[in-house]
């Protein structure tokens, strides 16, 4: 089946590309007929479709190519007590290894042409389960592996369907996952065991995950997602279909992971209940109220783990985009010490299967993501994997700096700074402000061969801000851009550009903006409302109109997206989106702009590309397109992502660097 279904988005993606000449030919022909509009001088190569891009400079893409070869590498389970899976690039894009011992050979276990995503090993089994889309589709198909037979079957219905948040049940013998299987908009849950197709055992209605099954797999913890700031979570008999919805402490609140203790009597959760952060808490019953294990700890707790065992608990926080790992005992919860871990943002973690070691995922400002294990007894530090730089000198990395800056309200906002090394007196640099999507997410201060490349061979500054919206700082900050106060975020931007004119190394007159997504509306919003201000911006995938792109984007996620941005049916909700929209404000877009889309995507769709493109080219503007017809929400083939960042650099070189 798998060559047939490959055959079947080649022939896809060939239509699609015919299909994306004629709209914007189309667009091109409609200008207005003073010749206000430039000229679109397209070029279509195989998967990419670029529009007034210039090609890249031999010497550019030269200097690039060591910074495009760096690569991560990120825990994605145990492999029995002595071996471990990680993802890591190969050729073009993610793929699962095994790793048998501390910094030893990367045994390449899938060859697929799309990422492996979603990787769970298999409890008590040489195996492990996985998701793969097609061409940034996201419509994930999920598939167990077996290791000793090396063979991959697919679970799922190979359909237009999302599968996700696949779990196993602590025997290996069922996977509960989420699915659209149903009528593809609800998100249900299912179970599958063995050679068994699978089963629906929950439809409610909207988003729905599995969090933990109990020991003998016939319970299953659940929890309803309505939006980051609220989910409800449950119980599931397996057996006789019951469903018990557990008390939330005001009707409303946000949860994390949710895990049956071992004894099975009590259960560990995150949740903001009753307070500003995620905390870890345990409740049993008999108890008036949960047990708080990280009171005092004024951060998110961002996951945890349980040993097999049940002897210990391991669980991560948040602090001010660090990531630290706390270690307890059960059942008295006794912290227990743990050797010290490099400066970094923690990934995913778990237990060995005998609870003598965690491993984690590791990432910082100056190394990509690689895999660490701990010995608890021992309290020793393993690095297992040593990804690659591509080979430069990592001691030439330029590590960021936390600042803080004051909005028009008061408020404080967090940035991370990027400052060249061994700037001279008197210099002036570019700055790019390099704005997070979510907008229910965060910026950390990881490893990024871009921004590295822009500080250490282009001189450049870049500032990385988690304005009003963002996660990690509490759930009123999170909350402080929804519905009509989404402006304000903008304005955060407007007093980063404040504190830039300030600071005498930097030059106000020379910023870009780049943002992702929703970062790509904010991209779009803060060249509407500082046209002065900025020399360029970049746009990927992003925003250009909260009503069309609401009326676009997948059913799944309408209703989760209009909790966050407001619902489009409401008239004054509309009137407001309407009014915000860069779409409708193009004219205000006089700055350079390149836009980058893949034409697959399922959250912003082309569309929303397409129209700001048309209407700032007919206010003769001219603006650079890219289209690649194989990707989705974002670039995750190796080698579009390189050219789209080669085009980027050369983008900012004729924009932002002095004469």
């Amino acid at each position: 089946m798998q060559p047939a279904r490959l055959t079947h988005r080649r022939v896809a993606g060939a239509l699609l590309a015919a299909s994306l000449l004629m709209p914007l030919a189309n667009s091109a022909a409609a200008a207005p007929a003073d010749g206000a509009a430039p000229a679109v001088q397209r070029e279509v190569v195989g998967n990419r479709i670029s529009e007034n891009i210039p090609a890249p400079p031999p010497e550019l893409l030269e200097r690039l190519e060591r910074y495009q070869n760096t690569r991560g590498a990120n825990f994605a389970g145990w492999s029995g007590n002595d071996a471990i899976l990680i993802t890591t690039r190969f050729g073009e894009t993610a793929q699962v290894h095994r790793v048998r011992q501390p910094l030893g050979m990367r045994e390449q276990i899938t060859f697929e042409r799309e990422p492996a995503v979603a990787v769970q090993s298999r409890p008590g089994a040489p195996g492990f389960v996985y998701g793969q889309d097609a061409g940034g589709s996201e419509f994930w198909q999920l598939y167990r592996y077996d290791l000793e037979a090396r063979e991959a079957t697919r679970i799922t219905d190979g359909k237009r369907s999302r599968n996700e948040a696949p779990l196993w049940s602590h025997d290996g013998a069922q996977i509960a996952f989420t699915s659209t299987m149903r009528n593809g908009v609800d998100s249900d849950i299912w179970v599958q065991a063995g050679d068994a197709p699978p089963r629906l055992v929950l439809q409610q209605g909207g988003t729905w995950f599995a969090t933990d099954f109990s020991r003998d797999g016939r319970r299953l913890l659940v929890q309803r997602r309505v939006s980051i700031n609220e989910s409800h979570p449950g119980e599931l008999d397996l057996e006789t279909g019951r469903l018990e919805m557990f008390p939330v402490e005001g009707g409303r609140a946000a949860f994390g992971a949710f895990r049956y203790a071992p004894d099975g009597k009590g259960a560990y959760f995150t949740s903001d209940e009753g307070s500003e952060f995620m905390t870890l808490r345990y409740h049993a019953p008999g108890m008036a109220r949960p047990l708080r294990l990280s009171e005092g700890i004024p951060w998110d707790v961002t996951g945890f783990d349980i040993a097999d065992d049940g002897r210990h608990l391991a669980f991560a926080t948040n602090e001010d985009g660090i990531g630290r790992l706390h270690l307890r005992t059960i059942p008295d919860h006794r912290v227990v010490a743990l050797p010290e871990l490099p400066v970094g943002v923690i990934g995913g973690m778990g237990f060995s299967p005998d609870g003598t070691r965690i491993a984690l995922t590791l990432n910082t400002a100056t190394s990509p993501s690689d895999v660490f294990v701990i010995d608890i007894a021992a309290q020793t530090l393993t690095r297992w994997t040593q990804s690659e730089v591509g080979g430069l000198d990592a001691s030439r990395f330029v590590a960021p700096s936390l600042i803080r800056f004051e909005s028009f309200d008061g408020l404080s906002i967090p940035a991370f700074y990027y400052r060249p090394a061994n700037v001279p007196e008197g210099a002036r640099l570019p700055v790019v402000i390099q704005i997070h999507g979510g907008p229910e997410a965060q910026a950390f201060p990881t490893f990024s061969p871009t921004i590295q490349y822009m500080v250490g061979e282009m001189g450049m500054a870049v500032l990385v801000p988690n304005v009003r919206g963002s996660s990690g700082y509490g759930k009123t900050f999170l909350q402080l851009d929804n519905g009509k106060r989404r402006k304000d975020a903008v304005k955060d931007i407007g007093a980063l550009l404040d504190w830039i004119a300030k600071q005498p190394e930097l030059d106000a007159q020379r910023v870009g903006v780049f943002g992702g997504s929703y970062g790509g509306y904010m991209v779009l919003a803060t060249m509407v409302d500082y046209p002065e201000r900025i020399a360029a911006g970049v746009n990927v995938v992003g925003i250009s109109n909260f009503v069309t792109f609401l009326e676009a984007t997948e059913s799944y996620r309408r209703d989760l997206r209009r909790v966050e941005y407001g619902d489009e049916r409401d008239p004054a909700m509309r009137a407001f989106m309407e009014e915000i929209a860069p779409l409708n404000n193009a004219h205000r877009i006089t700055s350079p702009l390149f836009v980058a889309q893949g034409a697959n995507d399922p959250r912003v769709p082309l569309s929303e590309a397409d129209q700001i493109v048309r209407a700032v080219r007919a206010n003769g503007r001219d603006v650079w397109y890219l289209v690649f017809t194989d990707e989705g929400h974002g670039f995750a083939k190796k080698s579009n992502s390189d050219w789209f960042t080669a085009a980027t650099m050369l983008f900012w070189e004729k924009h932002l660097k002095a004469d």
